[in-house]
């Protein structure tokens, strides 16, 4: 009798999905992307620029500057897309309707994990369709050393209670989306206050990459 050999199912590829102004993009953004990429294995990253942010007012610079510096602050990183949907989108950007749009089109291939600092989950429940967003991912919170959250919002504890996952490797294997936490380096860098050293003469230098600081000079953004 011969026995037939058994494999196990191959893992589903795991892709970051990282939504913001990038009004600049900087090294807190990159950073952080690389950090979780590396620490949850990553396939990709896909850096997606928002129109017309519900939650915030409306960015300094146009959708097509946005891209252009999110375009060169990663063109050497073959880990990071960059994804304009959003930017073509009419109406607010709602991550929900975003998510849904990458789910369709992946088609079960990858899983998505939405990846955000602690500060953005800490306000999550003010999103629009907020409870659905783990019908269509992950949702992967970036910490800084030493960090704890608040919780008291007694939904967003009773979100986090039922959702939270024991291992980055769960995010692989199980079907069902939770939340992670993830400690990664702290980098205390701030777009409004590089717009603030722009518009006042200081250079930003060392805060974001030199290709997307000389668009910003060439293009006069961010001047009075």
């Amino acid at each position: 009798m011969t026995l037939k050999a058994t494999t196990s199912p191959k893992p589903v590829p795991l892709i970051g999905v990282m939504g913001g102004t990038f009004d600049p993009i900087h090294f807190g953004h990159l950073r952080m992307a690389q950090e979780l990429a590396d620490a949850l294995k990553l396939a990709a990253v896909r850096f997606i620029p928002s129109a017309n942010p519900p939650h915030r007012d409306p960015p300094m610079t146009s959708a097509s500057q946005r891209a252009e510096m999110v375009s060169l602050a990663i063109a050497d990183n073959p880990l990071f897309k960059l994804d304009t949907r959003e930017l073509t989108r009419e109406g607010y950007s709602y991550t929900i309707d975003t998510l849904q749009s990458l789910h369709k089109e992946l088609q079960g291939s990858a899983r998505l994990c939405l990846l955000m600092g602690l500060d953005a989950f800490a306000g999550i429940t003010r999103w629009h369709r907020w409870q659905g967003l783990l019908q269509f991912a992950h949702i992967v919170v970036a910490t800084r050393p030493g960090a704890t959250l608040a919780i008291e919002n007694a939904s967003l504890h009773e979100f986090l209670h039922l959702h939270t996952l024991t291992s980055t490797q769960q995010l692989h294997d199980q079907a069902q989306s939770g939340i992670w936490m993830q400690e990664i380096t702290a980098l205390d860098i701030s777009a409004t206050e590089i717009r603030t050293q722009l518009t006042h003469g200081r250079t930003p230098r060392y805060l974001l990459p030199d290709d997307v600081l000389h668009h910003i000079q060439q293009s006069l953004l961010y001047t009075k």
